[in-house]
């Protein structure tokens, strides 16, 4: 694989052809929940990429020593049917419809020519939807009524971090989420082992073909899956390779490994961009790699897209 640096499978930046609406109320804290999470011993591993197939811009190196207290983590990403609880008690409008309109694969539009915006600076794959958000991930003539149980998308980290809060939890820092990833896997290249494939089948929603132009659908996935496919890795976690790109708590930056903390990392004090991990239905190895376990991205955090969702976290004290 080469080593030079390619732009993710996920457009960064604020759609420019429309000005946000005000942002609304944060909403109110939400008592603890661990509902639909796992619970995790922490403990210590060897986090970062140990076959040195990053892009060096990402900064999967060095793999270095991590311990962790214990913690929670949803088991999924937040689907569609939890985030339409979390609107519906909320009012919360996410940052893609204050914009007015968000990222969509370009084979995948479902507009009209009017609200087609144009593609993306240096991924014309993506293209600019004027209406464009989680209820109408491919524009406004598609829907999700029967996607109920498929992640979330066209979620920015400011839309994720405001469903944590009234949810009771908080999003995983990086650490926590390879960690859960990993699935008590020690230095593997995927959730489930170094080969992509096992016995000729797929165990993750990524891209078969010639990206951006030709998906065969292999894994029978164009976008989304339900967040229950495949198998879950040894920790009980659903999809933490493609599928989705999934948030996490820290800021990024991709010297961050060398001075990383052993003990229960939180990423820098600052930043412009935020942690993302996982990969999306995207990711092809000829493109965007980044469906392996340490693979690390960044987005900024107003930024949304139709391959972008999350998952949650908790401390280990959370109870039901």
């Amino acid at each position: 694989m080469s080593h030079d640096h390619r732009p993710c499978c996920a457009p960064s930046g604020t759609p420019a052809a429309v000005t946000a609406a005000p942002s609304g109320p944060v909403p109110a804290a939400g008592p603890r929940s661990t509902r639909g999470q796992v619970s995790l011993p922490g403990g210590e591993f060897a986090m970062g990429d140990a076959f040195d197939e990053g892009y060096p811009a990402d900064g999967e190196t060095p793999v270095h020593t991590v311990r962790l207290a214990p913690f929670h983590i949803d088991e999924t990403a937040v689907t569609n049917a939890q985030f339409a609880a979390f609107v519906k008690a909320t009012g919360h409008v996410t940052d893609a419809e204050r914009y007015g309109s968000s990222a969509v694969f370009h084979l995948v539009v479902d507009a009209v020519p009017a609200d087609v915006l144009g593609g993306a600076a240096g991924t014309p794959w993506w293209i600019n939807v004027r209406g464009a958000h989680w209820r109408r991930p491919e524009g406004p003539r598609s829907d999700i009524a029967r996607r109920q149980n498929h992640p979330a998308v066209h979620i920015s980290f400011n839309d994720a971090a405001a469903y944590a809060r009234w949810a009771g939890k908080r999003l995983p820092t990086e650490a926590e989420w390879e960690y859960a990833a990993r699935g008590g896997l020690a230095g593997r290249r995927y959730a489930w082992g170094d080969e992509l494939t096992p016995g000729g089948r797929w165990r993750c929603n990524i891209w078969q073909g010639r990206f951006p132009h030709v998906n065969t659908a292999e894994d029978g996935h164009v976008t989304t899956a339900p967040v229950k496919t495949y198998r879950p890795n040894g920790f009980g976690l659903w999809n933490t390779a493609g599928n989705v790109w999934e948030w996490c708590a820290d800021w990024f930056s991709p010297a961050y490994y060398s001075r990383s903390p052993e003990a229960d990392p939180q990423g820098p004090g600052d930043g412009t961009a935020r942690v993302m991990r996982g990969g999306s239905y995207l990711c092809h190895d000829s493109y965007c790699n980044r469906y392996r376990v340490a693979a690390r991205s960044s987005n900024t955090p107003e930024s949304s897209s139709g391959n972008l969702g999350f998952r949650c976290a908790n401390d280990g004290a959370a109870t039901l």
